[in-house]
């Protein structure tokens, strides 16, 4: 660490320690305007063994304790790192160099169970109903389904999922940590538009390096940190997908693409069905709706598609009807070539197409063919009568050759029919 980091951390250390309660609100506004605070705490809380990490942490959770928001955001925004921190220490079965780290998040943890009277928090959440409009769906777009939910919500049925009371915890233990980690990943995921891109950064690599370490990955992302599997739980990895789903849409575009995928790999390998179902929809999302803005300064949001009222299904959508309408048509087709062939008195003459052109068959061998002038008739006659022709798209691509083929085809037969002295069935006479 160098001497003017050291010297920044030293002045803000004694900066709070002299400051009257009446002057906290300015002294947390004025925090924005020190750029070089915020880069040399993170390399104290990186270095563990470094005299100041103890001094440091006992100063963040005085922040948090004094109750001012913008204190305890400040705070809050080093908690990826340390919870890093604390499970990279605990995987090298070191204790001794986070006790302070342990100390400040068990009492950010049992600061935030407990109201401002001291009771314990049962924090609850309304599933969302169908029949009432949100970002995600309308329910004029669903039909009859909306009138169905809303029947089960003018009833008061909707659903209502508590969490807690949570237990007052004094240290870490291998039965509690992750209980005690996911509750406080929920209470930053709670003020993720307030964090700053560092924060941002220090959450999607928490989320890389807890899910790869020790596995084969490892090698790939090159990563050379601790080789020590971590266990993890299914809700913990719920709560690093919500973080990176959201610095994915905003600013942090590879890092968040590679801490998803870190954190699918590992929900695989541990077969954990939350995690695997909120990353793949989340993945998913992220594939089919482009991210507007990669810009860091921008507005904090995060991307959703609205569901627009009017239906997007195409006229020319391939439907049950339009499929049972083109069986019909295939269906009314093969009748009239039945009806055609008992015409001839049940004398089936073969087809030979050499071009590729179909049309109904006379007793001579003609076909009949539409005329530009709308009337139909058999090779080489003019005929005053029409008759109905079952056309083939094909037959449009026909060319010369296809036509004389046909009249030379029909001339021979012709001569045939002459020199045996019959008259041909079907021929018009002149």
């Amino acid at each position: 660490m160098l001497a003017m980091d050291q010297g920044v951390v030293e002045d803000w250390l004694s900066e709070f320690k002299t400051l009257p309660d009446s002057a906290v609100s300015t002294y947390a506004a004025s925090l924005k305007e020190k750029g070089s605070l915020v880069p040399a705490l993170y390399k104290v809380i990186r270095e563990n063994y470094s005299d100041l990490l103890e001094p440091v942490c006992h100063q963040l959770f005085e922040f948090y304790r004094s109750g001012e928001p913008q204190l305890q955001r400040f705070t809050l925004q080093f908690l990826p790192e340390l919870l890093w921190s604390l499970l990279s220490v605990s995987a090298a079965r070191d204790p001794h160099t986070s006790g302070c780290i342990e100390a400040l998040l068990l009492g950010i943890y049992n600061l935030e169970i407990v109201d401002k009277d001291g009771q314990s928090k049962v924090l609850s959440f309304t599933v969302p109903s169908l029949s009432k409009p949100s970002v995600y769906h309308e329910p004029s777009a669903i039909g009859s389904i909306a009138l169905t939910e809303g029947a089960l919500a003018n009833h008061g049925l909707s659903k209502v999922v508590y969490s807690g009371p949570h237990l007052q915890r004094e240290t870490f233990t291998a039965q509690n940590r992750f209980e005690v980690l996911t509750f406080l990943l929920l209470c930053y995921n709670a003020s993720l538009s307030y964090m700053i891109p560092t924060s941002l950064q220090s959450l999607c690599q928490l989320s890389s390096r807890v899910c790869i370490c020790g596995y084969p990955r490892q090698q790939m992302r090159r990563y050379k940190g601790i080789s020590t599997r971590l266990t993890v739980t299914s809700e913990f990895l719920v709560q690093l997908i919500t973080g990176i789903h959201y610095a994915f849409c905003n600013g942090e575009v590879e890092l968040g693409s590679k801490a998803l995928d870190d954190v699918l790999y590992r929900a695989q390998l541990e077969l954990f069905p939350e995690a695997l179902l909120v990353g793949n929809a989340i993945k998913s999302s992220l594939h089919s709706a482009a991210v507007k803005s990669n810009n860091k300064e921008g507005a904090r949001s995060i991307q959703v598609e609205i569901t627009p009222t009017s239906s997007r299904i195409s006229r020319n959508a391939v439907t049950s009807l339009s499929i049972r309408g083109h069986r019909w048509k295939r269906h009314e087709s093969q009748e009239v070539s039945v009806d055609s062939e008992a015409a001839l008195g049940g004398v089936a003459i073969p087809e030979i197409s050499v071009t590729g052109v179909s049309g109904e068959r006379m007793a001579n061998g003609d076909s009949l063919r539409q005329r530009p002038d709308g009337r139909t008739g058999p090779d080489g006659d003019i005929m005053t009568t029409t008759s109905e022709v079952s056309l083939d798209p094909r037959g449009h691509d026909s060319g010369t050759r296809g036509q004389e083929v046909r009249r030379q085809k029909s001339v021979r037969r012709l001569v045939e029919n002459e020199g045996s002295g019959s008259a041909s069935t079907g021929r018009s006479q002149y």
